[in-house]
């Protein structure tokens, strides 16, 4: 068996974590045997070195490795590119095609980004592990492989199992063995080890000086998070190495590579934002425009009966004020309180007309000429107004009783939350 260092000088990996030293041992102990193994760790900690590792210590080396990166295929074509497919299975297929599973036939499969295969490739991928038996696309008849599948994924596969995204079943056949990578910013000691190997590198390769950094660049260096890990900080080194003149680089010229560079390695608050795929986002924001709706319409049923019903604009204004300020005032939280006057203009409804020509309608007892008036003003939509209180309380629940925050949330002025409020007692 192969030594750690002898491995990582093989295959030119750099650092002393020990997290780093115990993924590349598992790597080694698990290289001489057949299972499933799957690497995790953030996007550019170098997952791709391990599936490497494991082929060329394993007794398929002198067959084919393969590495596949299923982010990057399409879905309509990725059956086709993994398993082959016959002629005229679709349009475009003029001949038979023979898909990674077959032409890999005794070697390594890397599947690069595997959370991200269809749910349809997922079953076909179990039925693979399972039994080493695939179709290809278009054809009734059973091929058998014999292949050594090594997966990568930097997404959290128990979150797109609950999500229905990933099949369970698949994740823990790929899982017999797990090997996780650790990110950039938890190998402190290998960050500036990796920077000094890369700037060599890219000196040789451009013929210019290598670059160096000073200590307080080095001290920015070590404290920066490096979302992006080992894939970030070589392209942060070829691109000093490239546009810098002065080859000796302060804190100052660093910074000005490194985005979002607050000078901390500590623990970074990340908004996280609501993602779902119900659409209830869009269902709240019809909600909300639904109960406007909804109450402005009984308010203006019941200012429109009680107007029809007396006759009497001045006597509805009077005794309908609120009501009318309500619906047409703009007005400040202060005037509803206090209930001052509104404006006269606001007041000016026009007044019913009413046909004298018919004797049958003048004659009729008012209270039942406009029943029907009567009725609409009883409907009531429950749930809706239940819904909207949810909504109002849980909103300020979240702004810890702000209002102005609050009707910002929901999407209408702070006065009608205010008036919401006092109309539900909230």
């Amino acid at each position: 068996m192969e030594s750690i260092q002898s491995i990582k000088q093989r295959f030119e990996i750099i650092g002393n974590d020990v997290k780093l030293n115990r993924a590349i041992e598992k790597a080694i102990q698990v290289a001489p045997t057949d299972i499933s193994v799957l690497v995790t760790g953030e996007s550019g900690v170098g997952k791709e070195s391990i599936p490497k590792i494991i082929h060329s210590l394993s007794h398929r080396k002198h067959a084919k490795y393969i590495a596949v990166n299923c982010g990057a295929i399409p879905e309509g074509t990725i059956d086709s590119e993994l398993f082959g497919h016959e002629k005229g299975a679709f349009t475009g297929a003029t001949q038979t095609r023979s898909g990674y599973f077959e032409v890999a036939d005794g070697g390594t499969i890397f599947l690069d980004e595997v959370g991200e295969l269809p749910l349809t490739t997922q079953v076909r991928l179990l039925r693979v592990l399972e039994n080493g038996e695939f179709l290809k696309v278009g054809s009734s008849q059973v091929q058998k492989t014999d292949v050594r599948i090594v997966a990568a994924t930097n997404i959290n596969m128990f979150e797109a199992i609950k999500k229905e995204k990933f099949r369970e079943d698949l994740y823990y056949r790929l899982s017999t063995v797990e090997i996780g990578l650790p990110a950039l910013r938890d190998r402190q000691e290998d960050i500036h080890l990796l920077f000094r190997k890369f700037a060599s590198d890219f000196g040789q390769k451009y013929k210019m000086p290598t670059i160096r950094l000073d200590d307080q660049a080095i001290q920015l260096l070590l404290r920066y998070r490096w979302p992006g890990n080992v894939r970030q900080l070589r392209n942060i080194a070829e691109q000093i190495s490239v546009l810098e003149e002065n080859r000796i680089i302060s804190a100052a010229t660093l910074s000005s590579y490194l985005p979002n560079a607050t000078g901390s390695n500590l623990p970074a608050v990340v908004e996280h934002n609501k993602k779902e795929s119900d659409f209830s986002n869009e269902r709240e924001i019809l909600y909300k425009v639904l109960f406007d709706m909804k109450s402005d319409l009984n308010d203006l049923k019941k200012l429109t009966l009680e107007l029809l019903k007396d006759n009497d604009t001045s006597k509805v204004q009077e005794e309908n004020e609120g009501l009318i300020r309500k619906i047409y005032g703009d007005v400040d939280e202060e005037d509803i309180e206090h209930e001052e006057t509104v404006p006269t203009k606001l007041l000016h409804l026009p007044e019913p007309v009413m046909e004298a020509s018919n004797p049958t309608l003048t004659s009729q007892p008012q209270e039942d000429r406009y029943h029907f008036a009567e009725e609409i003003e009883e409907e009531e939509t429950l749930s809706l107004q239940d819904k909207e209180i949810e909504l109002i309380k849980k909103s300020l629940e979240r702004n810890k009783g702000k209002r102005k925050a609050a009707a910002s949330e929901l999407g209408i002025s702070e006065r009608t939350l205010y008036r919401k409020i006092k109309q539900y007692d909230l």
